[in-house]
């Protein structure tokens, strides 16, 4: 089987996390860079501080990186623009994490070395260093899930998940690219159309550096679209 791998992240104002980020996860890309194609990719989302000139400099002495940017758009379009650039670059496999230092890299080869048994493999953040209040929103949001789709999954939103492209590109569709939470619709549509997915347990680390763009507020707002998007995506189904 092919095995081009695409690590995409999305980044925005990381400039205190993303060398040490970038230093985590590129020994992965190259142990796994096979047939030469595979790459680490972050998606500037329109920093305002000095993410992208430090990921530029990364790129010049580490040539399996790709650094990308593009206007502000918010953490759900990003991730949509990092999946739809490693499908059109031939990715066989894509893999997404946050560019923010809570995932663990090491955890990344037990998905790997069972990816051919399943379409797509998702962490499942048991304990989590981001805080109680982030936790309820995550387990409201498999309720919501359950509730409009009828998928019960015990980790909706993880950013630490391997796919078969193939099967991102054919659920791309179903998006819009300003979606906000393609995340929790792709973990959905893998699950409610039947194919072979395994959900485990995940290390999530608290933040270390730099201030999370997603605070209360935000979370509230996105959580009032978020109701009407399913039940309009529910339709499609």
């Amino acid at each position: 089987m092919s095995d081009t791998l695409y690590i995409v992240m999305p980044a925005y104002n990381e400039e205190e996390n993303i060398k040490t980020t970038l230093d985590a996860w590129y020994p992965i890309i190259e142990k796994y860079n096979v047939d030469g194609s595979s790459r680490l990719v972050v998606v500037n989302d329109g920093s305002k501080d000095n993410t992208y000139q430090m990921m530029l400099e990364y790129a010049e002495t580490h040539p399996l990186f790709t650094p990308l940017t593009k206007p502000n758009g918010g953490h759900g379009p990003t991730v949509i623009y990092a999946y739809d650039y490693a499908v059109k670059q031939g990715a066989d496999w894509i893999f997404q994490t946050d560019s923010d230092g809570q995932t663990d890299p090491n955890e990344f080869d037990a998905f790997w070395n069972d990816r051919n048994d399943y379409d797509a493999l998702f962490g499942n953040r048991t304990e989590r260093g981001d805080g109680q209040s982030r936790a309820l929103v995550e387990k409201v949001v498999c309720l919501l899930v359950r509730y409009f789709f009828g998928v019960k999954v015990p980790d909706a939103n993880a950013p630490f998940r391997l796919m078969r492209a193939e099967k991102v590109k054919q659920y791309l569709t179903k998006l819009k690219p300003d979606y906000n939470l393609p995340n929790i619709m792709m973990t959905t549509y893998f699950v409610y159309y039947k194919n072979r997915v395994d959900f485990r347990p995940i290390t999530f680390k608290p933040r270390e550096k730099g201030t999370n763009s997603i605070n209360v507020k935000k979370i509230v707002k996105i959580g009032q679209a978020a109701l009407k998007d399913f039940r309009e995506l529910k339709k499609t189904l």
